[in-house]
């Protein structure tokens, strides 16, 4: 005759707190996502059939729709843009310039910014977003 236990042991998992760290995650998560690019400058760029990406450093000139100028995200006026551009590409060693200026700003605009690109013999590149 074998003896038999009433109570067996079974296995379980305790769930009740699950819900309170899933909800902390998502608020790390949340706070997180909004802190990674707090000083963006935000603009709509022109669009092109192809883009490519690059993995070299580059100095980031925008201009936005009122014709404020910024390097690096730092606000220069357009009288200081090239003496500033200058002292960045000399701390930096590169010669490439990235431009993102908005698709419906003047053509004019542009090209002021590029003849400083020209005169000096620095490399700009103009952002564009895909189609």
């Amino acid at each position: 005759m074998s003896i038999k236990r009433k109570r067996r042991f079974h296995a379980e998992v305790a769930t009740s707190s699950l819900s309170d760290i899933m909800f902390f995650l998502l608020l790390f998560f949340l706070i997180i996502s909004t802190l990674a690019n707090p000083n963006v400058i935000k603009m709509t760029l022109p669009k092109a059939q192809s883009n490519e990406k690059t993995n070299k450093q580059y100095i980031s000139l925008s201009v936005t729709e009122d014709k404020k100028f910024y390097i690096d995200k730092q606000p220069v006026s357009f009288e200081e843009l090239e003496t500033t551009l200058m002292s960045k590409m000399d701390a930096t060693k590169d010669q490439t310039v990235v431009v993102r200026i908005p698709f419906n700003l003047q053509v004019q605009d542009l090209v002021d910014v590029l003849q400083i690109g020209v005169k000096n013999n620095l490399k700009f590149v103009i952002a564009t977003s895909p189609k």
